[in-house]
């Protein structure tokens, strides 16, 4: 065993190879050190901090500088100043779904604004463009400063587009344009009857528009036929089938995408709020397996061309395809043009072995898979009715 203690140049705490002696010291020694000088620290922390003090000032000049050099490269905006030319105006149409980028290009093509740039800057200094700028057509100036031409955009009061509701039939869309586009009644109802082939309609429709008549605002110029409206109304409701993936939920349901469609309809006709949609949807495809009847009101609603809670019934012995009371299966085509919420739900039904609903009052639906309860939920519906001086309905 090897004495640490005589190994020169090692501690108990070392590791590694032995440090290197200072030359002309003796081995395991440090060089000797004098005390230091209070003053020369002194005079070598002033210096230190002057010096400091000067790099930190001369580098925020040279900063600064650097920065207003940068600015000068960069080139300005483009913008006009003001609202623009007051004796010239144009129509700028903001599709659905468009964008601020989309948006600002229009403006530009159109001498509204100078610059993309410009408008997008506008937006994204301005609270109220954080909320979507609503489609249709405005009118506006020509070399417009972009705050002022934003300043109209953010005003849906200035939106001269239609607003399809949901759930809406296809009588009241074609009423709709008519009154928009300034046209006779009837006029967009034979128009659709004759321009079928140009509407871009399945095969599967028949030539039916209805459920196609996709619900969302539209913008309208002084250039707008109703073909045009009702082509867009179609286009849009395909994209909308497809970002559901409609054709693979048939797929899986066994069913064609219009007869998910059509339960859409149904779904929309039927459900109290959009909470239970999905849970009409199941009610639906649970009738469907067993070959119930669907014994739905508001497809003898859409066959008597009405809206009304109260189906008699006579009403329910009613000759029509479209009567599920009499008829099992789904109707021959949607009674209404659904809205996203229905299509969901229709795509992705909730889980349950509901047979029976009904919505007692409003914002509460019952449901059951037990007649003797659906039964007692159709009585109590009746009771409050009947208070209210109306007729009893059937079973729904």
């Amino acid at each position: 065993m090897i004495d640490q203690d005589f190994t020169p140049g090692l501690t108990p705490g070392h590791l590694g190879a032995p440090p290197s002696e200072p030359e002309g010291c003796p081995p395991g020694q440090g060089p000797a050190h004098e005390p230091p000088d209070p003053e020369r620290l002194r005079t070598g922390l002033a210096c230190g901090l002057t010096a400091l003090a000067l790099v930190t000032m001369f580098g925020g000049i040279g900063l600064a500088g650097y920065s207003w050099l940068d600015g000068q490269r960069k080139p300005a905006v483009a913008d006009y100043p003001g609202g623009g030319a007051e004796s010239s105006l144009v129509e700028v149409s903001v599709p659905q779904g468009a964008g601020l980028i989309q948006i600002a290009g229009a403006l530009v093509r159109e001498g509204v604004v100078a610059s993309t740039q410009a408008f997008t800057r506008a937006a994204a200094g301005s609270s109220a463009a954080a909320g979507r700028i609503q489609p249709g057509t405005y009118s506006l100036h020509l070399k417009m400063s972009a705050a002022s031409a934003l300043a109209v955009l953010v005003d849906p009061a200035n939106a001269n587009g239609l607003t399809i509701p949901e759930g809406w039939r296809g009588s009241q869309v074609f009423a709709a344009i008519d009154e928009k586009l300034k046209l006779p009644e009837g006029t967009t109802q034979r128009t659709a009857e004759e321009h079928t082939a140009d509407l871009g309609l399945p095969d599967t429709t028949k030539g039916i528009p209805e459920g196609y008549l996709f619900p969302a605002t539209y913008s309208v110029t002084s250039d707008t036929t109703a073909v045009d409206l009702l082509q867009e109304m179609v286009q849009q409701a395909g994209r909308d089938f497809a970002s559901e993936d409609i054709e693979t939920v048939a797929t899986n349901l066994g069913m064609t995408p219009y007869a998910v469609l059509t339960v859409a309809s149904l779904v929309q006709g039927e459900a109290d709020n959009t909470e239970d949609m999905a849970k009409v949807a199941r009610v639906i495809y649970n009738r469907l397996a067993q070959n119930m009847p669907l014994q739905l009101d508001s497809t003898i609603n859409y066959a008597l061309g009405r809206s009304t809670l109260d189906t008699t019934v006579t009403d329910t012995k009613l000759a029509s395809p479209y009567n599920t009371y009499l008829h099992p299966g789904l109707p021959p085509t949607p009674i209404s043009n659904p809205g996203r919420q229905a299509i969901r739900a229709a795509a992705e039904p909730a889980a349950g072995d509901w047979l029976y609903f009904v919505t007692v009052r409003p914002g509460d639906t019952r449901f059951t898979d037990s007649l003797d309860q659906h039964q007692r939920n159709v009585a109590e519906f009746n009771t409050i009715r009947a208070g209210q001086g109306s007729a009893s309905p059937g079973a729904g």
